[in-house]
């Protein structure tokens, strides 16, 4: 396989996805074909929406599944547990300041599969993600965002 075919992510959070295929495959995906039967049971499928949600959510339960297992298939591991980081890497984590600002704040570069903004893991391949990597301590960065251009200096790479 290519190496542009693997998807990085990092330890936790291959292991997250292996827990929600774990759970999927044996509790949700034999509680929606259960269902699924139940709701057979009721009688005229034409008319019966039960019987049209279960099956939606088995659909989407499957459809789940084959997404999980593709992405476990083909996972590349980001090595987190660099030390004297040089330059921002994924799996670094990356200490900047807005410009003007003094507020620091730490974002975590991850793969697309594990990004969560909310408590800063952000994708190596978002915007801000895209231009940290490769930069260095004291450089700067600047992003396009809606409420204009937004510059960050690098002050801390671990």
């Amino acid at each position: 396989m290519a190496n542009q075919d693997k998807i990085l992510i990092t330890k936790d959070g291959l292991e997250n996805l292996k827990k929600e295929y774990q759970r999927l495959t044996e509790v949700r995906r034999p509680e929606a074909v259960e269902r699924m039967a139940q709701a057979r049971m009721m009688g005229d499928l034409a008319e019966n929406n039960e019987y049209t949600s279960a099956k939606e959510d088995l659909v989407f339960v499957d459809g789940r599944i084959e997404e999980l297992e593709k992405v476990i298939d083909h996972a590349a591991l980001i090595d987190s547990a660099h030390k004297n980081c040089q330059a921002v890497n994924p799996g670094c984590r990356v200490t900047v300041v807005v410009k003007g600002g003094k507020e620091e704040c730490v974002y975590w570069l991850v793969g697309n599969w594990e990004a969560d903004p909310v408590i800063k893991k952000i994708s190596y391949e978002s915007p801000l993600g895209k231009s940290l990597l490769g930069k260095k301590v004291g450089d700067q960065v600047e992003i396009e965002a809606p409420a204009g251009k937004i510059i960050y200096a690098i002050k801390k790479i671990d």
